[in-house]
């Protein structure tokens, strides 16, 4: 598909802000959902609507089919051994949590450690600080070098005996720094510790496959990959997964239940309590159906001359962008001398363009760089050279308005 093809599948596209096209430069906070994704969610809730797992009737057996079938795609998508390392969840908060508590609660002892880095989402940073303080471990976070990339040689300087869980995203939502992870999992596997990757914005950037990387954990969110809401994957290997014990209770999980004891499902299902967020599940199998219908090299390459090319324009602009010089994918982050984050990005609202100001939930990455916030401009697939070349007329408007 070329992109103006692309551009089509997405009707949020044909909106209008304040009189004018919508712009929308914020994928990395929530992507746009395409004409399949919305049908497949209006279908189930218009034909099925049915439980999976316990129903004893054709509505039931037809939407567990789409359930697990959905699984699978996912599973393959990422390169898992096997569907049943799959989990679905909430979204990447919501696996961070279920690791926090189902795993580090059961791993960490007093002094132990949590290797973080200064990048990280608060969604991959608090979580570990809370049990870290319940266990009297502590949470420890490996340094961003001014260029915007990871302190690789920090890292590695860092890790000790003391070492249990090391959390770490793939792609950093508020600079767009890609952190190649490989070597540095292939290093934590030498501790026995284990490795969690947050791919929440990695997962539409480039090619992700767990299998490759060795990592024993991943998440990511369904609606930064095209799909609805609410939805989410937790990655895990099927043989930790399966000593991990279940973070909620209730139906669909358990094997047997009296009045004395409970037993407990094999994974995935022991981590899935309750009714499941089936319409989202099957929307985002489709969102996955649709993104990988797509050419991933040109992708990669679409976004690199976008990267590129507002890059460049806004350096002639005299408006400096973080991590400029670092491997990147999607993320435009900077700031307008004079103006706070906040008010550049209302005024580029009222221009129709649609961006994320403020700390982007990475405080300690601002406190790091010694500023209250950047404005975010991000791309997706459906982003075009037109959308960065209104981004910047906006911005020539507001650097004149605060001169």
């Amino acid at each position: 598909m070329t992109i103006e093809t692309i551009r089509r599948e997405f009707p949020q596209l044909n909106l209008q802000v304040n009189g004018q096209p919508l712009v929308y430069l914020d994928s990395a906070a929530s992507a746009l959902k395409p004409r399949s994704v919305i049908e497949k969610m209006r279908s189930y809730m218009e034909f099925g609507a049915s439980n999976v797992h316990r129903g004893a009737h054709h509505l039931s057996d037809i939407a567990t089919d789409e359930y697990e079938a959905a699984r699978d795609r996912i599973a393959k998508f990422i390169g898992a051994k096997s569907s049943s390392e799959i989990v679905f969840t909430g979204g990447t908060t919501a696996g961070l949590n279920l690791l926090a508590y189902s795993l580090a609660r059961f791993v960490l002892q007093e002094g132990d450690e949590v290797l973080v880095s200064q990048m990280e989402h608060h969604s991959n940073v608090v979580p570990w600080q809370m049990v870290a303080k319940e266990k009297n471990a502590k949470v420890r976070f490996v340094p961003v070098l001014e260029d915007g990339s990871l302190d690789r040689g920090a890292f590695r300087s860092m890790l000790s005996p003391k070492t249990k869980i090391v959390a770490l995203t793939q792609l950093s939502n508020a600079l767009g720094t890609w952190n190649e992870l490989k070597d540095l999992i292939a290093e934590v596997r030498k501790l026995g510790a284990y490795f969690v990757v947050d791919a929440a914005q990695s997962i539409t950037a480039r090619p992700v496959n767990v299998t490759e990387l060795d990592c024993d954990f991943l998440v990511f969110s369904g609606h930064k990959l095209f799909g609805p809401t609410g939805i989410g994957v937790l990655y895990g290997k099927e043989e930790i997964l399966k000593e991990m014990p279940p973070f909620f209770g209730g139906g669909s999980m358990i094997e047997q239940v009296t009045e004395e004891h409970v037993t407990f499902l094999s994974p995935p299902h022991r981590f899935e309590a309750g009714t499941p967020p089936i319409g989202e599940v099957l929307a985002l199998g489709e969102a996955v159906k649709f993104y990988q219908s797509l050419d991933a090299k040109k992708l990669l390459e679409h976004d690199r001359q976008l990267l590129q090319f507002t890059q460049d324009e806004l350096l002639k602009l005299d408006i400096p962008v973080l991590a400029s010089k670092v491997d990147r994918s999607h993320v435009v982050s900077f700031n307008v001398a004079g103006a706070h984050p906040s008010d550049v990005g209302a005024m580029l609202n009222e221009q129709g363009i649609a961006v994320r100001a403020g700390h982007h939930c990475c405080q300690p990455l601002m406190a790091r760089f010694k500023i209250p916030g950047t404005v975010r401009a991000s791309f997706s697939i459906y982003s075009s050279e037109e959308d960065a070349s209104k981004l910047v007329s906006a911005l020539k408007k507001v650097k004149g308005f605060f001169q």
